[in-house]
């Protein structure tokens, strides 16, 4: 008999580097319904580990825009700064079975090892891939960073709302960074461990994170653990066709009128905005369309 599936867990996981705009609640609207949609639970995390980038006091403002929209997390919400030492335990099982080695290049040293040989990224927005330099030792320099050794080969899966995806992480990406020179988690390895130890089953995001999903296969490969299901939402954009970010300047959201937000990033996962008679209704409203858009038992 196939066992049942784990209980429906899904999570937002914004970055305390200023208040939530309009593309931000996007992503969080389409998870907290996903969530709801299956019954599910849904979480909240602060992804604050990259501390130069943190603005004091936003991530409390991010929790207050949130709860101002009702969209209320089902468990004390996770800093990820308070979980340094899980993601070093974690790191010393890879590091132990000889998954990751350290890493004396510079940016200066990868760009000038690509041009040597010639190698581009993708396309001009796409990350440069790593060419093995300290693969096979550093030469006698001092590490900088540490970087996860990827195999040769296709990492495949499927997306909820793109489909069938692939890519070939080795030659798109090479070896990536997990422990960064300056001792910061990277992103790719604290999600990770963060979505294993909080039994996350379901991720669902902005698309702009769709190229990240490879490598995050591969890390739960590595650490004998299943992925979860992904689903990429649209990202909006701005008037330069840039995705709206912090970065490019996009304007804190107005939450003083609920479902005036919650129907904008409505319209952006392509549904259909209507009224109601109070924000909680509304968002039953919501889970209710969408459990029959994606016909969810």
């Amino acid at each position: 008999m196939t066992p049942d599936p784990a209980p429906y867990r899904g999570r937002f996981a914004p970055s305390p580097s200023g208040p939530l705009h309009a593309g931000s609640i996007v992503a969080a609207l389409a998870s907290y319904v996903d969530a709801r949609a299956h019954r599910g639970t849904w979480l909240i995390r602060i992804e604050d580990l990259d501390a130069p980038r943190v603005v004091a006091g936003a991530a409390e403002h991010i929790i207050d825009q949130l709860d101002r929209l009702g969209l209320y997390a089902d468990a004390p919400i996770v800093w990820q700064s308070r979980r340094l030492d899980l993601y070093k335990q974690q790191f010393e099982r890879l590091r132990q079975a000889q998954r990751v080695y350290g890493c004396a290049c510079s940016r200066k040293d990868i760009a000038e090892a690509l041009a040597a040989l010639k190698r581009r990224p993708a396309h001009k927005d796409a990350e440069s891939p790593y060419p093995g330099t300290c693969r096979n030792g550093t030469g006698g320099r001092t590490p900088r960073a540490w970087r996860f050794r990827v195999e040769a080969g296709e990492v495949g899966f499927v997306d909820r709302w793109y489909g069938p995806c692939q890519q070939d992480a080795g030659q798109a990406l090479g070896d990536f960074v997990l422990l960064r020179a300056d001792g910061i988690w990277s992103y790719q390895w604290a999600v990770v461990i963060d979505d294993i130890d909080q039994a996350i089953t379901d991720v669902v995001r902005g698309e702009d994170l769709l190229s990240s999903t490879p490598r995050q296969i591969l890390l739960y490969q590595a650490l004998g653990q299943t992925a979860p299901r992904w689903m990429h939402v649209p990202v909006l954009k701005n008037a330069l066709g840039q995705k709206l970010s912090k970065q490019t300047g996009a304007p804190e959201v107005d939450v003083s009128r609920p479902q005036t937000a919650l129907n904008a990033a409505w319209r952006a996962l392509g549904m259909q905005p209507f009224d109601a008679a109070s924000t909680q209704a509304w968002l039953r409203c919501a889970t209710e369309a969408w459990r029959e858009r994606w016909r969810i038992d």
